[in-house]
């Protein structure tokens, strides 16, 4: 039986309440418009549910039994015992606690809360399922949407998720006790991440990447560093190889791969978890009843308004495209509320942060050196070994770097790349240099407290002009 068939209208439609969409109805609420915001699932998204938040904590929790259990060397001798259910149980509060903020915030702004599942009707109209026998559905036209859909993992042939032997990110995040042996899939940032947690917990991780090194994007400099400490933690990575398939070995799994010669190798784990990247949430929509376009791989495109080719209908976060990053989804949704409302705003790409927890960790803005280069500036470079800062060593944490770019002419900052402790924190101050039209002077003449992780980043704005103190320059 199917309770009510009702019909409601709003200003903005927003679905899905991920990072880009429960920041676009917050804000639209603001602006004074009638704002309905649809999840199908759990506020906050994948970010906050199955992705960033839940990632982070974990990596969190496994690096306080690690680096208790590896400091000797300080003096300090432990052997912690990891209870990885009631890590998890740590984990889900912390989830719960920003999810539910979330729904608060919602409702507190005065956003309008509808729990189902979004289809177009047509460019105006949506039809939302609830969940739950006899729960029905109803009706709810619009003149502004906003679609925040995300994405989910990919999943390559013969790899079918089945939350048992072969695992997304989800699952993975999930797992209540610790494999013994464990496959990867991927040396992208997902993968890179859980192998680092997995590792720090005492399990032999392989990790399998058809390319030729880990953390495709990044500067080779940049990734020695993430991969080295990574092989020091005992992860072992087999580069050239795609999964190919794989069966069930005792208990585990047995993995083949296969080079692009075609010479196949075997692993075997007790599970396998496949991280090879993301694919947009767009197929579930009905879009062409609306008449919203997608690309080959089912990505929105949008302009700097966030619109999509239905001037009346934007889409923000994941489901847009690259950069998939949650902070860049926010900025997404709050410009795209404003442009609703009648604000003056737009995008701007050229000071989006993005950050990889690794160990250690990445941090980046902006261009690189060759990127500036092939822009037409004439690039000047300075850089901080972490080795030289004072709290770095005191942390136990000396490797990887700061490197500053900027334009030799005029000096203005143009991007940075960091890894090191704490590499997400300090690309803050380079991102805010960037947007604010800063110099190197203006960077190198700030007084930086002592002893601080932050002083690399003024050392390396003083090396670009050749007037570091505490490393050597060029």
């Amino acid at each position: 039986m199917v309770v009510g068939d009702i019909s409601t209208g709003t200003e903005v439609l927003v679905i899905g309440a991920g990072p880009g969409g429960y920041v676009a109805a917050i804000r639209a609420a603001q602006l004074g418009l009638d704002t309905t915001l649809v999840e199908k699932d759990a506020y906050g998204g994948a970010c906050l549910n199955r992705g960033c938040i839940p990632s982070k904590a974990l990596i969190t929790a496994t690096d306080v039994a690690y680096d208790a259990a590896t400091a000797e060397e300080m003096g300090i001798h432990a052997d912690p015992a990891v209870d990885m259910k009631g890590m998890q149980s740590w984990k889900n509060g912390v989830v719960d606690q920003l999810t539910g903020g979330v729904e608060k915030l919602c409702k507190a702004n005065g956003v309008n809360l509808v729990q189902g599942t979004a289809t177009f009707a047509d460019a105006n109209k949506v039809r939302v399922a609830h969940g739950g026998e006899g729960q029905g559905s109803e009706s709810i036209e619009f003149e502004h949407c906003i679609i925040s859909t995300g994405s989910r993992p990919i999943q390559i042939p013969n790899f079918a998720f089945d939350g048992e032997h072969v695992l997304s990110s989800k699952e993975a995040l999930e797992l209540e006790t610790i494999p013994e042996k464990l496959v990867v899939v991927g040396a992208g940032y997902i993968g890179m991440e859980l192998s680092t947690v997995f590792a720090k917990l005492g399990t032999d991780v392989t990790v399998v990447e058809m390319l030729d090194d880990v953390l495709p994007g990044y500067e080779s400099d940049v990734k020695r560093v993430v991969r080295t400490h990574a092989e020091s933690l005992g992860i072992e990575f087999q580069f050239g190889e795609g999964a190919k398939d794989w069966e069930q070995a005792g208990d585990g799994v047995r993995v083949t791969t296969e080079t692009e010669d075609g010479e196949q190798s075997t692993y075997e784990g007790d599970k396998v978890f496949v991280a090879v990247g993301r694919a947009p949430v767009s197929d579930s929509l009905n879009l062409e009843a609306a008449g919203v376009e997608t690309d080959e791989k089912g990505f929105i495109p949008t302009d700097h308004e966030a619109r999509t080719n239905v001037d009346h209908i934007h889409a923000v976060g994941d489901v847009a495209g690259e950069p998939m990053l949650a902070h860049v989804a926010s900025k997404e949704g709050e410009v795209a509320a404003e442009v609703i409302a009648g604000e003056p705003s737009a995008l701007d790409y050229q000071a989006y942060p993005a950050a990889v927890f690794t160990d250690p960790e990445i941090g980046t803005v902006g261009m690189t050196e060759a990127e500036a280069e092939d822009a037409g500036f004439e690039p000047v470079v300075g850089k901080m070994p972490m080795n030289a800062s004072g709290r770095a060593l005191t942390l136990g944490e000396s490797d990887g770097f700061v490197r500053i770019v900027a334009d030799a002419e005029t000096e203005f900052i143009l991007g940075a790349q960091i890894v090191g402790a704490e590499a997400s924190e300090l690309v803050a101050e380079l991102g805010l240099a960037i947007e604010m039209g800063a110099q190197l002077e203006d960077v190198a003449s700030t007084i930086h407290t002592h002893p601080t992780l932050a002083e690399a980043v003024m050392e390396a704005a003083a090396n670009a002009r050749g007037h570091a103190i505490h490393t050597l320059n060029r």
